[in-house]
Order: C-alpha cells, then sequence, then structure tokens
C-alpha cells in the first residue's frame, strides 16, 4: 500500500499515512495521461489566428498586363498569393480546437498521474495546511521547509490566505481537491496535500 510522510507547518515530520490503493496505488496509463494532457492543451488554444485569403486583399482589381504576347506568364491579378502582398493559401481563420473525452479516461488519467507521484515519493501531506496571515515568504518558509520545489498545493476548499500567499511564487499552483487537473499534476514535482483534502480525493475518486 502507498504512503505519505505527513508534516506540520513547522516543516516537521510527524509521521506518516497510507493512501488509498484505488487512487493512489494503481498501474499508471501513459497513454491516457498523455491524451488528457493534450486535450488540456488544446482546450486552452485561443484560435484567434487570421490571415487574409485572396478575395479579402484589397487591391488587383486590374489585370497587370495583357493575356497575349507579352512574354510573361499570364496573370488575372495582382493579389493571387504568388504575388508580393497577394492573399495566403489556405489563411487560417479563427476556430475552436477544444474537444471532450471520456469521462472514464479522464477519471483514470487522474488516478495514473496520482499513483505516479505516490510511486516516486512525490506527495507530501500537511496535518493542517494555515496561514495566519497572507504572506508570500511565510508560505515560501513553509515550502522550503518540506522540500518542494515546483508544486500543486491543494486544499480541502478554497483557502483564500493560501491561495493569495502562494500566487507569486514561480512554479507554485494551487487547487481544491475537487477539481484536480492532472496537467498540472504532470507539469509538477510534488504534490503538497492537505490532510482533509487527501480525505476528500480519497472519497471522490476512489
Amino acid at each position: 500500500m502507498p504512503k505519505a510522510n505527513v508534516y506540520n507547518m513547522a516543516g516537521q515530520q510527524v509521521g506518516e499515512i497510507k493512501l488509498s490503493e484505488a487512487v493512489f496505488g494503481i498501474e499508471p496509463n501513459q497513454v491516457v495521461v498523455h491524451e488528457v494532457v493534450k486535450n488540456h492543451l488544446a482546450n486552452c488554444r485561443q484560435g484567434t489566428q487570421s490571415a487574409l485569403k485572396r478575395g479579402e486583399v484589397s487591391g488587383g482589381g486590374k489585370k497587370p498586363w495583357r493575356q497575349k504576347g507579352t512574354g510573361h506568364a499570364r496573370q488575372g491579378s495582382t493579389r493571387a498569393p504568388q504575388w508580393t502582398h497577394g492573399g495566403i493559401v489556405f489563411a487560417p481563420k479563427p476556430r475552436d480546437y477544444s474537444y471532450t473525452l471520456n469521462k472514464k479516461v479522464k477519471r483514470l488519467a487522474l488516478k495514473s498521474a496520482l499513483s505516479d507521484k505516490a510511486a516516486s515519493g512525490s506527495i507530501l501531506v500537511v496535518d493542517e495546511l494555515k496561514l495566519d496571515e497572507i504572506k508570500t515568504k511565510a508560505m515560501q518558509n513553509f515550502l522550503d521547509a518540506i522540500g518542494a520545489g515546483k508544486s500543486v498545493v491543494i486544499t480541502p476548499e478554497v483557502n483564500e490566505t493560501v491561495v493569495m500567499s502562494a500566487r507569486n511564487i514561480p512554479g507554485v499552483v494551487t487547487t481544491t481537491a475537487k477539481i484536480l487537473s492532472v496537467y498540472d499534476i504532470v507539469n509538477a514535482k510534488q504534490l503538497v496535500i492537505d490532510k482533509a483534502a487527501l480525505a476528500i480525493i480519497e472519497e471522490v475518486f476512489a
């Protein structure tokens, strides 16, 4: 059964906790994780790129020279793609890149990502993740004390003090137990999980 170390806010290890086999102990499916990460990145694309086709470029109404007898290739417009200032062939237009994945696929990818982190010892559990005031330095000191670098900080519910204290720390992302992102988990080196949030994760995703 997978285990994780438990720390207090001073950065001291105060024990160990067993993790759910159903959530943190499965055989990671890398193919599914790749599909979900690719889906996340596609859904993030704005799709606002745009260029002009030959019919949308201004000018070019006049035939540049007569059809025959000049020695030049025949041309009907100076806005054809081969001309400077001409239109673009198959010009990109604004489009929606997003697509959906099966719910079971996303659930399997999340469990795979969590299990991979558990197997590598990258899950750090905090007995109670709490800060007295909004202070970036206090949050940074805590993360340094437990050896967390680029990490995802997971709380049971939105904790404004933690969110505001962590938002200016490079590489640190905050989220809640019910809205975990496979992309954020894969992108992070450690997961810093509140003990109460861990119970929610195991209850919701088991």
